[in-house]
């Protein structure tokens, strides 16, 4: 949650679509999508990642409060927006191999080279992300 109320006033603004939600690690993920103004569906908090060397595995995570989520409303859709960290990746895999038997839409948010920054200090995986997530000009 990024509130004291559970759901937040974010998912419970009626305006915004019920039918997408978009797994964050923290609630700081949360305040970064809306800033962008590029996403007006709801939030799924995990409140951290699958971190074996740190003792953190799936139990202490909202993985299951996420599926109760999943289970009892119309979702279309359900992006991944975990870091691109070993943990982030990860916690995303783990959680599409457990919603893929749903039958529902899982994407994951592109990854590539950030503005600003030049393409020859970037490492190979993100230059591979960005050629391989790439879009019409």
């Amino acid at each position: 949650n990024i509130t004291e109320v559970d759901p937040c006033e974010v998912c419970e603004d009626p305006s915004r679509d019920q039918s997408i939600i978009c797994v964050v690690e923290d609630p700081l993920d949360v305040w970064a999508i809306e800033k962008s103004g590029s996403f007006n569906g709801i939030y799924h908090v995990l409140h951290g990642v699958i971190a074996p060397l740190d003792n953190i595995g799936p139990e202490e995570l909202k993985i299951s409060e996420l599926l109760k989520r999943l289970k009892g409303h119309e979702i279309r859709e359900l992006i991944m927006a975990t870091n691109p960290s070993m943990e982030g990746e990860a916690t995303a895999m783990y959680i599409q191999r457990l919603i893929k038997p749903l039958g529902l839409k899982i994407t994951r948010i592109a990854r590539g080279i950030p503005i600003g920054a030049e393409i020859e200090y970037a490492d190979e995986v993100t230059v591979r992300r960005a050629l391989e997530g790439r879009k019409e000009y």
